[in-house]
């Protein structure tokens, strides 16, 4: 899974810790996710969308593999 979190942070002018702290995880948690190695839960999913005002189909991008 590839998702668009760092392209929509960029667009908004936001570090991985500002957006950490908008969703109530740690830094670390939004480096995992850029690099695809962390799958979110829903509500994890939902809240990142809703900052980075974009669907959840539209930042999480899923290979056919």
């Amino acid at each position: 899974m590839r998702t668009r979190i760092k392209e929509l942070r960029a667009k908004y002018d936001l570090t991985q810790e500002e957006l950490a702290s908008k969703v109530g995880v740690r830094r670390e948690t939004i480096v995992f996710l850029e690099k695809g190695k962390y799958n979110p839960s829903l509500k994890l999913a939902h809240d990142i969308a809703k900052v980075l005002k974009i669907r959840i189909d539209e930042l999480f991008i899923f290979d056919d593999d």
